[in-house]
């Protein structure tokens, strides 16, 4: 049975002696405490406990993947985090399909300058590259062997790339390693060149940043996220002459993008931490 151990050097949580204002110190305990439940199963670091993370690489899952979105705008139809949304699939099935990796919090931007456009943010360069870095290095204090950097945007292409080849030096004779991965990004021609063969090939171009290959991806985690019912009801169900109807075929179709992108961006990553 699963049982709470002791902590260790327990501090009491109350303000420094003086200043009544100060922030409660957080408790030292015991990193070898057991569970006192069950894991939940998951492949994402900010849905678990610390006990479970622990436990998961205790059993193998030592590589971490760093998966970089955006927020910017897409079209009257798909939400700003587009990206974000696709990493929720693609991500999660790179890690299961992986076997011993745990996805870290998204990154939900680009680096770039500000915009006038409503819904498009971005830091900046220094800015971003400083905020992978630091993850990384977090990442890497926890005890993890190996992070993974993955880019779904072209905008983070460039920033991960740097991120890595820094500390990749830095880290290097140490215990961890780092590796970006562009295979990742560049499977996004694989699934749209999967479109004729799934039976919805492209007709037309609406010219706006949006595709099938987003939305029928997107569709796998949450319909709503493309507005799926608010395009059917005003006749708008399709991107660039592709139909979403009926919403079944599309959600099946994104699984299947989902495949082709894990599958390039699997062996990807094995190959480079199979590479001393």
């Amino acid at each position: 049975m699963l049982a709470l151990g002791l902590m260790t050097a327990v501090q009491a949580q109350v303000p420094a002696a003086g200043n009544p204002g100060a922030r409660p110190q957080r408790r030292q305990f015991d990193l070898t405490t057991p569970r006192p439940i069950p894991a939940r199963d998951s492949v994402w670091i900010e849905e678990l406990t610390w006990m479970e993370v622990r436990d998961a690489m205790a059993a193998g899952k030592t590589t971490a993947i760093i998966a970089a979105g955006s927020t910017e705008q897409n079209g009257p139809y798909v939400p700003a985090g587009k990206h974000v949304f696709v990493l929720r699939a693609t991500a999660e099935s790179i890690a299961r399909t992986l076997g011993n990796a745990l996805v870290a919090p998204l990154i939900p931007f680009e680096p770039g300058g500000t915009s006038t456009t409503p819904g498009t943010l971005q830091v900046r360069p220094e800015t971003y590259e400083a905020l992978v870095e630091d993850e990384a290095e977090s990442l890497k204090a926890n005890g993890f062997k190996h992070v993974v950097l993955i880019g779904d945007s072209g905008g983070n292409q460039r920033g991960l790339a740097n991120v890595a080849k820094k500390l990749a030096a830095t880290w290097a004779g140490g215990p961890a390693t780092i590796h970006f991965i562009p295979e990742y990004y560049a499977s996004w021609e694989a699934a749209d060149a999967a479109w004729g063969s799934l039976g919805i090939p492209k007709t037309m171009d609406e010219g706006i940043h949006d595709d099938y290959s987003v939305n029928a991806i997107i569709a796998t985690v949450d319909p709503n996220k493309i507005r799926f019912e608010e395009r059917k009801g005003a006749g708008k169900a399709s991107i660039n002459g592709q139909s979403l109807l009926p919403l079944e075929t599309t959600v099946a179709n994104g699984k299947k993008l989902v495949e082709i992108r894990t599958k390039l961006a699997v062996d990807a990553i094995r190959k480079a931490l199979a590479t001393p």
